[in-house]
């Protein structure tokens, strides 16, 4: 019987305090998923998610009595969110599915551990772990899998597949993760053969998935292989022809200049320099303003790595001009940047009024003119500015 090694998470006191009153008088409780898989790999855990056969009252009602607050985060779904000692767990009823749509599923309650595990996507995710003794349940495989470096679907991929369609994406975020070698044969070639279902997620979702993806630290061979597969014809069809050599170049980049990873800024690397693209992409995938502003700046400023980065920085803001050299510059121009932030003009219209220019367009020209050569000057300090009112004054005046 393969255990749980010790492990910092299975002692915190909220999580001892929460296993404590749901085992009482009978009850069993399992952590379930990542914790248990990234457990086994040595990974740092972030979560920790609970299974359970009570159901949500009775979870509700046990926490409730042992002082726990209780917040009702998925009650329809079996869910709720438990804070004990600092600690946040989410806690699941065992569920059975009871029709799915590709969507979303329609549950009911169940106290069958292998029925809920079989309802999962991966073998690997499909790993139960008693929090006290460490025993590792596994019906499908999981653990030969994750010795392997195997991302497979639990039983038919085609009906997993089915049952929630963005677990076409997620084959691909998880393969890259925790794979090693040739993805699973069957399992790819039903993502593939699934891949147009694709259309019918949200976009929200799809944003979501993708995002996690280009954001894992070298995605490259994955968003390759997910081109070959047609993915992106489905829900990327702008992806630029020259994605590839842009995304090793980012990533080249990025390593020189020890930036963190940001995945909006790869996802400007798959797309050509258009604002007008980075727009329609933007709003496809019902990303924020700020992050639609920011791709379309990418976009559109692409070209403008020549450009002194500060000045950059003035004209687009230092994020944006920092990601710019990431994606087409050197990214030895983005020290300009530290410990620097974008400034703003010592002058107002007002200052140029009491120089005696009278109010209205002068007031206007003369601004933008000193501010066009302040730019220029790398922006020096209020003394060099006020020489430069003059001198603009003084010309007006001739």
């Amino acid at each position: 019987m393969t255990r749980l090694p010790a492990a910092e998470w299975r002692e915190r006191p909220g999580l001892r305090r929460i296993v404590a009153a749901l085992t009482a008088g009978g009850g069993a409780v399992k952590a379930v998923g990542g914790a248990v898989r990234d457990t086994l790999l040595g990974l740092p855990v972030a979560d920790i998610d609970l299974a359970t056969p009570l159901l949500p009252e009775e979870v509700t009602r046990r926490l409730a009595a042992a002082d726990i607050k209780v917040i009702p985060t998925g009650i329809a779904h079996g869910t709720v969110t438990a804070i004990a000692s600092g600690d946040r767990h989410e806690i699941t009823t065992l569920r059975r599915d009871v029709e799915t749509d590709g969507r979303r599923a329609t549950v009911a309650f169940a106290d069958d551990w292998q029925g809920d595990a079989a309802r999962r996507d991966f073998t690997i995710n499909a790993l139960y772990a008693d929090p006290d003794t460490g025993e590792i349940d596994d019906w499908f495989g999981g653990l030969a899998d994750l010795d392997a470096g195997r991302v497979a679907f639990i039983g038919d991929a085609a009906t997993r597949i089915a049952e929630d369609h963005l677990r076409i994406l997620r084959f691909y975020r998880f393969a890259a993760r925790f794979g090693r070698g040739e993805l699973d044969p069957v399992s790819h070639a039903a993502v593939v053969t699934a891949r147009q279902s694709l259309k019918s997620l949200s976009r929200e979702r799809i944003a979501d998935e993708l995002l996690k993806i280009l954001a894992l630290p070298d995605p490259r061979a994955i968003v390759g292989r997910m081109a070959a597969d047609g993915i992106f014809a489905v829900l990327l069809p702008e992806l630029d022809a020259g994605f590839a050599a842009a995304f090793d170049r980012l990533v080249a980049n990025e390593r020189t200049a020890a930036a963190a990873v940001t995945p909006l800024r790869r996802l400007a690397a798959l797309l050509p320099g258009d604002p007008a693209v980075a727009e329609q992409v933007a709003s496809r995938l019902r990303l924020s303003t700020r992050q639609r502003k920011h791709l379309a700046a990418l976009g559109r400023h692409r070209a403008d790595v020549e450009r002194p980065i500060r000045q950059l920085a003035h004209a687009i803001g230092a994020d944006a001009a920092r990601d710019v050299h990431l994606l087409a510059g050197d990214p030895a121009a983005i020290e300009a940047l530290s410990d620097w932030a974008v400034p703003q003009l010592p002058l107002k219209g007002g200052d140029i009024v009491a120089r005696g220019v009278a109010a209205g367009p002068e007031v206007a020209r003369i601004l933008k003119a000193v501010e066009a050569q302040w730019v220029a000057e790398d922006f020096p300090g209020a003394p060099r500015v006020a020489e430069l009112v003059d001198q603009k004054i003084g010309r007006t005046s001739d």
